[in-house]
């Protein structure tokens, strides 16, 4: 894809994690461990990853069901937020998405996550319900996530 944003992206491998994990920890507060992006790699989701020369500008990780794809995660690194990344990332999403055959696309935000549910209903997605305390905060408390969907 060349939408003028977005370089052509690579797919993520492991020779790849380091980075991505020091991406991932700039961006959330309780960020993915290196074993989930190992797992996701090993299961054949798709994991594009976006580059700056040798920086990582933005990467997520989907998996394909039968009709559905699930976005797992979605990041854009610190230092390139809020330059249309995002946008872009949902519109290749997307794309990849139809390109596939499937009609939705689910995801779980955390649901003080205000800038991602934004780009989200930006993007199209409904809310569908909500999942009490889905997510870790500190302290052993627990967050809400927002189930989210694109169908066409």
């Amino acid at each position: 894809m060349d939408d003028g944003i977005l370089p052509a992206p690579r797919d993520m491998t492991q020779d790849m994690l380091a980075d991505i994990i020091q991406v991932e920890q700039g961006a959330y507060s309780h960020p993915w461990l290196m074993g989930n992006f190992v797992d996701s790699i090993i299961s054949g989701y798709h994991m594009p990853v976006w580059f700056d020369g040798d920086d990582v500008l933005c990467y997520f990780v989907a998996m394909r069901g039968a009709d559905e794809v699930h976005l797992l995660n979605f990041t854009v690194a610190s230092a390139h937020q809020r330059q249309g990344l995002a946008q872009a990332m949902m519109r290749y999403l997307r794309e990849w998405s139809v390109s596939r055959g499937v009609h939705s696309i689910w995801l779980e935000v955390r649901a003080s996550n205000q800038r991602a549910i934004d780009l989200y209903l930006a993007s199209g997605f409904v809310t569908d319900g909500v999942r009490p305390g889905y997510y870790p905060v500190h302290h052993g408390q627990r967050e809400d996530a927002v189930v989210m969907s694109l169908n066409w």
